[in-house]
């Protein structure tokens, strides 16, 4: 059975996208959709046994960035350094893995840092304004110690 979710993220330019993704924060391209007229419109990206796939909705799409860029209100939110929609990904390496973004050109939104639940992670954002955090677990810490209760 497929992987049972997978998130969808839409992108301006889908093949600058992927490259970028693969390049900066090290995931690896299984698939590539070119339109007859050579535009990529689709590809799926792993990291680990996880995926994401990328999208072209339309020609007048604008990315989170640009929205950003051309709206007022869009602009504070990119002020926010958290990460309220977006990917969340494990990986295992963080401290490496933030390296990597960061020379790589992502912009940072936070720098690595331990949490109470016991991960380790940071917030960024990707060439075109979609936000992800990546974290490694490191130490397993009972939920009722941070303040969460297991359903």
């Amino acid at each position: 059975m497929p992987q049972t979710i997978t998130p969808m993220l839409s992108y301006e330019d889908v093949a600058g996208a992927a490259e970028w993704l693969v390049r900066v924060f090290g995931f690896r391209e299984e698939l590539r959709y070119e339109e007859p007229d050579g535009r990529v419109t689709h590809v799926e990206l792993r990291l680990g046994d996880g995926a994401v796939m990328l999208g072209s909705p339309s020609p007048h799409y604008e990315s989170p960035k640009t929205h950003r860029e051309r709206c007022e209100a869009a602009a504070r939110w990119s002020e926010t350094p958290f990460v309220v929609d977006g990917v969340h990904a494990y990986v295992d390496d963080v401290d490496g893995h933030f390296e990597r973004a960061r020379s790589g050109g992502a912009r940072i939104l936070s720098e690595v840092e331990d949490t109470p639940f016991g991960d380790r992670h940071y917030r960024v954002e990707d060439l075109e304004g979609h936000r992800w955090m990546f974290a490694e677990r490191v130490r397993d810490v009972p939920a009722e110690d941070w303040g969460a209760t297991e359903a």
